[in-house]
């Protein structure tokens, strides 16, 4: 093994742990290095107090006592899906024949850790149960002798089954005794450590994983916390400066230019929401520095006129402009929403249009080959003002004269790459807009941490009418029934129904999926309804509508990814011009598309779909003033977590609320670009809505050090910290938008 003087946190973990040990440590979680193993952090404290014998423990109160399992028994509950375990103990410090009923409800862990004949240290609330005293879900530590209890607080680590706390602790305790504190290099300035009162690194790795208390842990935590929010509120401050230093054109617009002519032409007074975002907008449009703006809004608050509105500022400017849009039905809708509004004015280029009218296209990978060559040279010779597309724009032989404005809707599901590609198309750096409805955690986490400025709609324009939502349990006969009988209702008076599948097809599972009635009215379901089938297909909803008599003379199509673009376009159309009453669909139709006379949304096995998600699908109805319905089914009881949540969705219509929801439930995985490439997220202590004002507070700090005599360069360490804390993620997430 290594010399205690050599190592540091990039030394190798077979230079302290041995070969065998470190093997075990990168099969468990990857670690490769001392820092590594270091940063594998607790996720809680069990704090021990004073121990406590079986004999006189107290009804209600919190104690800790030491014990040996007796026995272990698992049974199925009746009232929940899941599994009760069921552990007897004896007193290991006092008489042994004082005996302890402890339950674990689904306890996985419990189950793998508390074998028969093992000691541990438990702690939890006494309670009553059938006459006997019982822990419920207490906090346990295994341990080697009852003698080996410790009165400090006990980490507790994500584990794993082959490497168990009890492991992590003695490896954590092993590393630690054979690092010297000033190998913990520190690199935040000492007055940001003073004026946020948080411990220097060497006393924090050493607290949060051998703490004296409780506080003493968790004020560890808080240290790394607030260190994460400062490399990146660092790496943010630096990437606004460049930005700022960036050049860009001016885009003032023209007095009764193009812009001043569609304002005069709208039937209709802008919400008070698209007023505040369209200001914002166009005072950003007149800076010399590129735009960087995330516009956020309410499913149907009207975001694509405040970006319309941009881009016709833009092209009065003598600038073109570009939407980039994620798939070709959204594509699509946007350039057809688009040539709606603006009515005569996009009409340029045509006999007798109005001379101050610009020419929107709009390119997709199904585009002929003449209608390709049409458009591409209308954005080349400047002539189309606005351009719609798919990633067909990222394309090498799209030119255009002077793209002054990018646009990029659902930005969420754009590589960096990509939009830097449209971003190259432009001599001068252009203004950027992005836009999403339902803020995702990853927008929300951007929102707190100030990587853009936001500008934010929650206003709906007036036409929208309220949606109510409703979960369904389908695992009662009497509601699959009266699922369809709803649907027929709708049909009936005229109107248009969603039914949204998560998947295609499933071939390999459809022999096990639970039929639904096929008859309405009939006494035929399934007498074990209470069981879960495969999640539904669009393939077999298909079959099952199709064939049901109550819909023999009803227009159904199916609307998937895997469909021809022309089959797409086709279905679409069919749906939105009225010749199909029930469409069929994945989530293809999550944003953008805009049937007014669609009422009823019904979203099957909604399990499978986020928070924002279903906000999204839902946002698809009640565009054309009639009230919208959307039923959510699911074949889950009532107590399983993802019921939950559905019942968040179902409890409000506020996607600002949901989308913090949302961020609470998947918290912070996915923020940085981590569910792309399929490595861990970067931020490991830092959670976005708990942590929001020390995220403020390290902005303020990172911005003091940036805008300073001298910047960041002139703290040497601090530099080296950031830009090795930096990775191919981070990075990728600092780019976005």
């Amino acid at each position: 093994m290594t010399d205690d003087q050599d190592f540091t946190s990039h030394t190798p973990l077979d230079s302290v742990l041995g070969v065998a040990s470190a093997r075990k440590v990168e099969t468990a979680f990857g670690y490769t290095t001392v820092g590594q193993l270091l940063g594998h952090f607790p996720r809680r404290y069990m704090e021990i107090g004073e121990l406590s014998k079986i004999s006189e423990l107290p009804v209600g109160e919190d104690v800790t006592i030491v014990a040996e399992v007796k026995s272990v028994n698992q049974r199925r509950m009746h009232s929940r899906s899941g599994f009760l375990l069921e552990v007897v103990v004896s007193d290991a410090l006092g008489p042994e024949q004082s005996i302890l009923r402890m339950s674990f409800f689904n306890g996985y862990e419990a189950k793998r850790d508390l074998q028969v004949g093992s000691t541990a240290m438990f702690s939890g609330k006494v309670t009553i149960y059938r006459n006997h005293l019982e822990l419920t879900h207490p906090e346990y530590s295994i341990l080697d002798t009852a003698e080996e209890a410790d009165p400090r607080p006990i980490p507790i680590y994500p584990a794993t089954a082959k490497f168990p706390n009890k492991k992590i602790r003695e490896t954590m305790e092993l590393v630690l005794s054979r690092m010297r504190p000033e190998i913990f290099e520190e690199f935040i300035p000492e007055q940001v450590l003073e004026s946020q009162r948080i411990p220097g690194r060497a006393t924090a790795f050493e607290n949060i994983h051998r703490p004296q208390t409780v506080a003493q842990g968790y004020a560890a935590r808080k240290r790394f916390a607030f260190e994460e929010a400062f490399l990146l509120q660092l790496a943010l401050a630096q990437r606004r400066a460049h930005r700022m230093q960036q050049p860009a054109i001016a885009r003032h617009g023209a007095p009764a230019g193009l812009l001043e002519a569609f304002d005069g032409s709208l039937p209709f007074t802008l919400t008070d929401g698209q007023v505040l975002a369209g200001m914002e907008i166009a005072e950003d449009l007149v800076r010399g520095h590129p735009m960087n703006r995330l516009l956020q809004g309410e499913v149907g608050s009207g975001k694509t006129l405040v970006a319309l509105r941009a881009m016709l500022q833009v092209i009065d400017s003598g600038g073109q402009t570009a939407l980039l849009a994620p798939t070709e039905v959204l594509a699509q809708q946007h350039y057809q929403s688009i040539k709606k509004l603006l009515g005569s004015l996009g009409a340029g280029g045509e006999l007798g249009s109005d001379p101050r009218a610009t020419r929107v296209d709009v390119l997709t990978g199904s585009a002929g080959t003449a209608e390709r060559k049409r458009v591409l040279l209308g954005a080349a010779s400047g002539e189309t003002g606005i351009l719609v597309g798919t990633h067909a724009l990222l394309s090498d032989v799209v030119k255009f004269v002077d793209l002054g404005l990018v646009v990029v809707d659902e930005q969420h599901r754009f590589g960096v790459e990509q939009r830097d590609v449209l971003r190259s198309k432009a001599d001068t750096p252009p203004h950027m807009l992005v836009m999403t409805a339902t803020p995702i955690p990853r927008t929300v986490a951007m929102t707190v941490f100030g990587d853009l400025e936001v500008s934010l709609m929650k206003t709906l324009p007036p036409g929208r009418a309220p949606i109510s939502t409703h979960l369904v349990p389908l695992q009662l006969p009497r509601m699959q029934e009266r699922l369809f009988a709803r649907i027929a209702e709708e049909t009936a008076k005229g109107h248009q129904v969603y039914v949204v599948c998560p998947r295609i097809s499933e071939k390999a599972v459809e022999d096990d999926f639970l039929p639904m009635p096929v008859e309405l009215g009939s006494n035929d379901a399934s007498s074990d309804a209470s069981a879960k089938p495969a999640s539904m297909t669009v393939e077999k909803m298909m079959d099952i509508l199709t064939t049901m008599p109550i819909f023999a003379n009803t227009g159904i199509r199916a609307l998937h990814g895997r469909m021809a673009s022309d089959e797409k376009t086709e279905a679409m159309n069919a749906f939105d011009r009225g010749r199909a009453s029930i469409l069929v669909s994945t989530t293809v139709i999550e944003v953008g598309v805009d049937v007014h006379n669609a009422t009823l949304m019904v979203i099957i096995d909604a399990e499978n779909f986020g928070i924002s998600q279903l906000h999204q699908l839902r946002g698809r109805i009640g565009r054309g003033g009639l009230p919208g319905t959307c039923l959510m089914t699911t074949w889950l009881d009532a107590e399983h977590p993802s019921v939950v949540r559905l019942r968040a969705v179902e409890s409000t219509t506020d996607g600002f609320l949901l989308a913090e929801s949302d961020l609470n439930e998947r918290r912070e995985g996915d923020i940085l670009g981590a569910s792309q490439s399929g490595s861990r997220s970067t931020l490991k202590v830092l959670r976005v809505m708990k942590d929001a004002k020390l995220i403020a507070r390290a902005r303020d700090a990172a911005e003091a050090i940036v805008d300073g005599g001298g910047g960041l360069g002139s703290y040497p360490r601090l530099q080296a910290a950031v830009e090795a804390w930096v990775d191919e993620d981070m990075q990728a997430f600092l780019e976005r938008g």
